[in-house]
């Protein structure tokens, strides 16, 4: 008779499995880039799914030119505004020239009473960066504005900082591209056992000592519990990011309404500006999301090209 064996129970991929430190995750802005001149990365925040209707015109599809219908994830895209201004070098921050102190940010930060000027800036600097935030006052949700680190995709980076300072920056000025990245946090789902959390199986109903715990943690030597043991613990509010989800339409709510008559379950009625991705996104309802260019397209998904139609109400 041949040994048993499987997998065993819990991705060891994702460790510590604890509560994400920030609400709006950051990224790694060095490999990212766009052929597209723009800010490369946008906060939106998520209204829910629905079902979209397109025509299929990916080459040598089953369905080419086909009306088919799938799954997408709308996100509401309201404007956002520059903060600071931040000078690299060598990897680290040179200096950072605050340009904004608008009074949506009075629940977020401390605002000075002088402003930078960017013509004081240094000469030796090898990239910039700005800190922008959201304006979620557009929308139905909440009034806290969320902040985050943004790199920006041009040939000459300072002058179109300058054009952008004091402006709200649009879906327009956002680098995207066909597909797109996104980082966000998954559902919390509090303290759970290892048979939810790692995915463990129960154990034999005339077990000793409870069903829904592991059968073994361990030897006795070395004499402690190692950190591979499914253990009761976290489980959800984790940080995530999902590749290359192919974006099926944007635009701005005043050009196309796509809500639903009673709004989106949980979220309302979008009133600014909307983007739809095939799939599904970390979170629930109102949960901020990064979105960037993908960084490492797979030519499985770059090949897709769809032609929107209607969101089917």
């Amino acid at each position: 008779m041949s040994t048993r064996s499987r997998p065993r129970a819990g991705s060891l991929q994702f460790w510590p499995r604890k509560r994400a430190a920030k609400v709006l995750p950051s990224a790694n802005w060095r490999p990212i880039h766009s052929t597209n001149e723009g800010v490369l990365g946008f906060i939106a925040y998520k209204a829910g799914m629905a079902s979209v209707m397109v025509k299929d015109l990916t080459d040598k599809s089953m369905t080419l030119n086909k009306q088919i219908v799938f799954p997408v994830t709308v996100l509401e895209v309201p404007s956002m505004k520059i903060y600071s201004v931040r000078f690299y070098k060598n990897g680290k921050v040179l200096t950072e020239i605050v340009v904004s102190n608008d009074k949506e940010l009075k629940r977020k930060v401390k605002l000075g009473k002088t402003l930078g000027n960017l013509e004081k800036a240094p000469k030796d600097y090898d990239d910039i960066r700005v800190i922008a935030f959201s304006l979620p006052k557009q929308t139905n949700i909440k009034k806290t504005p969320d902040m985050i680190e943004l790199a920006i995709q041009s040939e000459n980076k300072l002058e179109f900082v300058k054009k952008l300072i004091g402006k709200e920056l649009s879906l327009s000025d956002f680098s995207k591209s066909d597909l797109l990245d996104v980082r966000g946090l998954t559902i919390g789902k509090g303290t759970q056992g290892p048979i939810k959390r790692f995915g463990a199986t129960l154990r034999f109903h005339k077990s000793e000592k409870g069903l829904r715990k592991i059968g073994s943690i361990g030897p006795w030597h070395p004499a402690r519990v190692t950190y591979q043991v499914p253990m009761a613990g976290q489980m959800g509010y984790f940080s995530r990011v999902v590749y290359n989800l192919n974006l099926v339409n944007s635009g701005k709510i005043s050009d196309k309404d796509i809500n639903p008559s009673s709004g989106f379950p949980h979220y309302g009625k979008i009133k600014t500006s909307y983007v739809l991705l095939r799939g599904s996104v970390p979170g629930p309802a109102k949960r901020q999301i990064l979105l960037t260019p993908s960084y490492r397209p797979t030519k499985m998904q770059a090949k897709k090209k769809y032609e929107f139609l209607e969101v089917l109400q």
